[in-house]
């Protein structure tokens, strides 16, 4: 599982415009990973629009953000088209990298157990490392969280 201070690696995924997005097109800049269980859920949906609303402060801090699911690029699309969302979510439905970030945990609900993603998120500086992250995150007020942590 990568940590603070890892040099992430090459990562490459495709967004729901169905166009591979690889880490490495990103150098220079910072990148948000934010990894979340499912399109069009009340939690997911809250997420991806608070992100949206700031992606343009995002962009003013040298930084882009990208939101990962097991969901497909078929999902991802019409998340987008149905929430009017800006960002730009990356369907990984193998989870190797979702694996990798340490998002894919044993989860609790009703009282069974099971693998699922667990809210989180990692910031990776302009040179591949990550230097911030956060685990089992709440939906609500995060990507102000996020925003304020990128070093200006």
């Amino acid at each position: 599982m990568l940590s603070v201070g890892d040099k992430v690696p090459e990562i490459t995924l495709k967004n729901q415009e169905d166009k591979e997005i690889s880490i490495k097109d990103y150098a220079g800049k910072f990148v948000v990973y934010y990894f979340y269980p499912k399109d069009n859920t009340p939690g997911c949906t809250l997420e991806a629009n608070e992100f949206t609303a700031l992606k343009e402060a995002f962009s003013k801090k040298n930084s882009v953000v990208f939101g990962i699911s097991k969901d497909s690029v078929a999902s991802h699309k019409k998340f987008c088209d149905k929430q009017n969302l800006s960002i730009q979510l990356l369907s990984d439905p193998e989870n190797s990298v979702i694996e990798k970030f340490g998002a894919w945990q044993l989860k609790k609900n009703y009282g069974k157990e099971y693998m699922g993603i667990v809210r989180s998120t990692a910031l990776v500086d302009p040179d591949g490392v990550i230097i911030k992250k956060w685990d089992k995150v709440k939906a609500a007020g995060h990507a102000q969280e996020v925003l304020e942590s990128i070093p200006s």
